[in-house]
């Protein structure tokens, strides 16, 4: 019966101090900014992201199997901006998804 009071009485006070802690931890941090302190939008206006269909940046093949590729003899981007610009579409009994229930099949 002591042993549970004691241990009661332990996790009072572990709980007084967590609490003290997080008080004085948010007491010294930083004010919120000022409402001048916010990023204003450009005077352009906002900036609106583009699509665009991307293609697989072929790795260039070397001429020799004895020569190998270095890091500058590859492209900069794993992808390029693809020829056929046009979005692909949903075609019935294939939604694209897994999981969808469907056989997968076009």
């Amino acid at each position: 019966m002591i042993a549970a009071f004691a241990g009661g009485l332990i996790v009072v006070a572990l709980l007084i101090w967590a609490v003290r802690l997080g008080v004085r931890t948010k007491e010294a941090e930083s004010p919120p900014p000022r409402p001048e302190e916010h990023p204003r939008l450009p005077e352009t206006g906002a900036v609106h992201e583009e699509r665009e269909q991307r293609a697989p940046n072929e790795v260039p093949h070397t001429v020799d199997e004895s020569e190998r590729l270095n890091p500058h003899n590859l492209h900069s981007s794993g992808t390029k901006r693809g020829e056929d610009q046009t979005r692909p579409r949903w075609s019935p009994g294939n939604s694209g998804s897994f999981g969808s229930g469907g056989s997968g099949r076009k």
